[in-house]
């Protein structure tokens, strides 16, 4: 690839843009169906008393001209719909304002919902499609050549994105060190899917080759990213199938898909022809003024680059932060240390008028996150659970479930039909429990053995009170 035209790319962009847009779609239904009951009027973190002590240059957002439960589900339902004219091509065969603006009205709206977000977007992922979605503004349409400038920032993004993870992992936790923090992570993780125990049960050796070779895709293979073809491809390839591997073991939202297709649109035009049974297009140069406004983001953005650059060579290396208020230049990481142990919290009820030892508790499942122990780990990804992710900090630490956790008490203790409708089962359905409590529970999976006797995924062990029993207002 050259880097002031590019003329034979457009299978490279054309998946890009399909991986961007399908993480739209869903980033915009999880909107539709959580934003309300997390951080609505009537919310657990209310989006208008966080408006009210936030200024919009610190945290730009739609929302600070007006904030209403209803422009919120509108503004899922137009990025919804948006996103999905892009996933089937029609802004990019029209003329390339269109193109452009419905690439932006996507990043401006997700934009305006992440930075209200709060806790409950303070995840990665959220920066990571806010970042690319940015990018993406500037592809171009179909009939014009794929943007030189852009393609590469995908690739210095891709390379932000796998070797500040790596850094993190090298700077953190010794057990990323003396290869041992796959003993523990797919059993800890914050939400495990159906094949997370069988990769836990793997051999400790098989272990170290899977510590090791991520060491090796995210702090060796990323640099090859830059190298001319073939050797860009393999990289790409490589960090695909890493990522790949991960979607497989565990849930985490579009992080891996989203980075793999960061990888696939590095790849060699000549082997995405072979592939891909698409007949080719024709393009042509774009407008003089587009060219201008593509090599004028690009010149923004590797100036904001310095940023991150020096993010991750400090010692001090800051994992998931943004450098200003719009997003477009962020640092990436994860998993930083790992925990040993799986504690989760599960919250308990009952009608009791005044529970004693023989008080019969009713158990809350939640959608995901891990509960009566005979239940399957589900897989979600790329769709994301808000609350079930943020139930798994709160069992590492109290100090993560401040300012969510008592409003979710107290609206399950009032039957909060929005609310119960994040969960799994709600077993109050006709009339609210009286009493509530909190306990919080080791959690390890079942043996080989122990599955086949008892059909459990899980083994629990109470490990002490989260919140004593609390009453429901008479």
């Amino acid at each position: 690839m050259k880097w002031f035209s590019t003329t034979d790319e457009w299978l490279s962009r054309w998946l890009i843009e399909r991986v961007l847009a399908l993480s739209y779609v869903v980033a915009f239904a999880v909107v539709i169906n959580q934003f309300r009951p997390l951080l609505g009027e009537h919310g657990l973190m209310p989006v208008p008393d966080y408006l009210r002590r936030v200024r919009f240059r610190k945290s730009p957002s739609l929302f600070h001209a007006r904030y209403s439960d209803r422009l919120v589900l509108i503004v899922g339902w137009v990025g919804v719909v948006i996103a999905a004219s892009l996933v089937v091509g029609l802004p990019q065969a029209a003329p390339l304002g269109v193109s452009l603006a419905a690439w932006f009205v996507l990043w401006a709206l997700y934009l305006s919902v992440v930075n209200v977000g709060q806790t409950f977007y303070s995840f990665g992922w959220e920066t990571l499609l806010v970042e690319a979605g940015f990018l993406a503004m500037f592809f171009g349409n179909a009939a014009t050549h794929p943007p030189a400038g852009i393609m590469w920032l995908l690739r210095f993004l891709l390379f932000r994105l796998e070797f500040g993870a790596g850094l993190i992992k090298m700077r953190g936790d010794s057990c990323w060190r003396d290869l041992t923090c796959l003993d523990y992570h797919h059993e800890t993780q914050p939400m495990p899917n159906p094949l997370s125990r069988y990769f836990h049960l793997l051999p400790k050796r098989l272990h170290r080759i899977e510590t090791f070779s991520n060491h090796v895709a995210q702090l060796v293979v990323p640099w090859f990213l830059f190298a001319p073809q073939p050797v860009a491809t393999v990289a790409a390839l490589i960090i695909a199938i890493t990522q790949g591997w991960l979607m497989l073991s565990g849930n985490f939202s579009w992080l891996n898909f989203v980075t793999i297709g960061l990888a696939l649109s590095v790849l060699d035009e000549r082997l995405l022809e072979r592939v891909l049974p698409i007949d080719p297009v024709q393009t042509s140069a774009a407008p003089a003024l587009h060219a201008v406004l593509v090599w004028l983001v690009t010149a923004v953005v590797l100036v904001l680059g310095y940023f991150p650059i020096r993010n991750m060579i400090s010692k001090r290396q800051a994992m998931n932060a943004s450098f200003n208020s719009l997003r477009l230049v962020n640092t990436y990481g994860a998993f930083g240390s790992v925990t040993r142990t799986r504690y989760e919290i599960i919250i308990e009820g009952t009608d009791d008028l005044d529970p004693g030892r023989a008080t019969v508790w009713r158990e809350y499942e939640f959608k995901g996150k891990p509960g009566d122990v005979r239940r399957r780990p589900r897989q979600f990804a790329p769709y994301h659970l808000r609350l079930d992710w943020l139930m798994w900090f709160a069992a590492l630490s109290p100090s993560y479930a401040q300012g969510w956790f008592d409003p979710l008490m107290r609206k399950l203790l009032n039957n909060d039909p929005a609310t119960l409708r994040l969960l799994r089962t709600n077993p109050f359905p006709d009339t609210p429990p009286t009493f509530l409590r909190a306990r919080r529970y080791e959690y390890r999976y079942t043996t080989r053995r122990q599955h086949k006797d008892t059909g459990a995924w899980w083994v629990r062990t109470f490990a002490n009170d989260f919140i004593r029993p609390v009453r429901r207002p008479m």
